[in-house]
């Protein structure tokens, strides 16, 4: 018996009691839906939670401490060292943030600038790592800069006390007067003119203020061609340079990064990576470290869910049986027939087990499609109630419900293992049916 006719006769055999079909299919459905929402709500939160509440970035990063290293020298990060951290594999970016090492008198429109600090960045590489910011653009030329987002806030400001946005600055220039001292002792200084094109992301925490400058590899050359110390440093008067620990300018003269953070292309990544740079000596640590117990409470979660949902799909595994059971009682005379002219038990056990397997395939392809339609619903509806009831902003990008496409591509395989395990018995019993009673029962 070709395929093609036990598919025909399967197909007219579901078109013979349309209703009970109906009702099969249906609590497949719904155990598929249901199986298949309650362990999106796992997968929703774990992608808002971690992905969006902790920030890409801080996934991403992995901070760098040092090297391992008998003396100072070799613990410290040198420019060798980020070149290799550039090649390491899925690393999108390396930045680093290094303070100018002398207190800079910074004004605007002869007003001084509550400017804590003066920080060299690499903008490029901020670019790729994702640099947030709340206003502007980042700096494209020479002599433009970043300011932090409290750089307008007063030293002696209250919590609470308003504050002028410093996105009013976008625009302006800055001077910026740098110092250094001779070797006869008198105090030397030079006034830099920058251009304020972009404002850093508020600070997520309310007690941290984020009043710095942020400067490009061009500011700071102006600035150490005219101290000619490292990173600005300031001349002790009096004192040598070799005995103040001042790092001058020179080709001989390694230059030492701070705040260094490779940046990982993806999450998935920064554990490969974060092993890798470790075989190599680099002290390093990420936030992907913490994260591995958050992502085994989830996956915990997702498993106890989908377990319940398949208790579901379970369930309406009693109603395939029911149906197949009650169709090869219906059918009797007719596997009686195929038997009398030949039919192989395996063609017959074939055909009933394919009945199930359509019933079990319909039902979780509606489900799947259901389940679609109820996560859209649950992610918009949601918040609306949130805001309406609690009073409470739901921020834009959370997802109550992710439905990755594996997950459906499992549901409806479960469904199809459920259905064909419903159908197995029946379709037994279907090649143990005599063929002369079942001939004699139309007699």
């Amino acid at each position: 018996m070709k395929f093609n006719d036990q598919f025909r006769f399967v197909r007219q055999n579901m078109k013979k009691n349309k209703t009970r079909l109906f009702m099969t299919v249906l609590a497949t459905a719904m155990g598929c839906s249901f199986l298949i929402v309650l362990a999106s709500v796992g997968f929703g939160l774990q992608k808002s939670i971690v992905d969006k509440a902790v920030g890409d970035r801080m996934v991403t990063s992995i901070e760098i401490y040092g090297i391992q290293s008998d003396n100072d020298e070799g613990r410290q990060i040198g420019t060798s060292n980020l070149d290799y951290l550039r090649t390491v594999d899925h690393v999108k970016a390396v930045t680093y943030r290094n303070y100018i090492q002398q207190s800079i008198m910074i004004t605007l429109d002869g007003t001084d600038v509550n400017s804590s600090s003066t920080i060299n960045v690499d903008f490029d590489a901020e670019n790729k790592a994702g640099f947030k910011l709340s206003s502007g653009r980042l700096p494209a030329g020479e002599n433009e800069v970043v300011v932090g987002y409290n750089v307008r806030q007063l030293p002696n400001s209250q919590p609470g006390d308003e504050v002028p946005p410093a996105k009013d600055w976008i625009g302006k220039s800055l001077e910026m007067k740098v110092s250094q001292f001779a070797e006869d002792g008198t105090e030397q200084s030079k006034t830099l003119s920058v251009k304020i094109v972009g404002v850093t992301e508020k600070p997520t925490r309310e007690w941290k203020t984020d009043t710095a400058v942020y400067i490009g590899n061009g500011t700071l050359k102006q600035i150490e061609s005219f101290t000619q110390t490292q990173w600005g440093a300031q001349r002790v008067p009096g004192v040598k340079d070799s005995e103040s620990g001042i790092d001058k300018i020179g080709l001989d003269d390694p230059r030492h990064y701070s705040g260094v953070q490779v940046i990982a292309d993806k999450a998935n990544h920064v554990k490969a990576i974060a092993e890798e740079i470790r075989l190599k000596g680099y002290i390093s640590h990420s936030i992907a470290d913490e994260l591995k117990q958050i992502n085994l409470v989830f996956l915990i979660m997702k498993i106890g869910l989908g377990f319940i949902g398949t208790i579901a799909v379970l369930i309406a595994s009693i109603g395939i049986f029911n149906t197949m059971t009650m169709a090869v009682t219906e059918r009797a005379q007719d596997i009686g027939i195929m038997k009398a002219i030949g039919a192989h038990p395996n063609s017959i056990r074939r055909i009933f087990l394919l009945e199930s397997s359509m019933i079990g395939l319909l039902g979780a392809a509606i489900g799947t499609i259901v389940a679609y339609i109820i996560s859209v619903a649950v992610n918009i509806g949601l918040p609306i109630i949130i805001r309406g009831f609690m009073d409470e902003k739901v921020p834009d990008d959370f997802r109550f419900s992710l439905i990755p496409p594996y997950l459906a591509i499992i549901a409806c395989l479960i469904s199809l293992g459920v259905a064909l395990l419903s159908g197995y018995r029946p379709a037994k019993r279907a090649t143990r049916i005599d063929v002369l009673r079942a001939l004699r029962r139309d007699m």
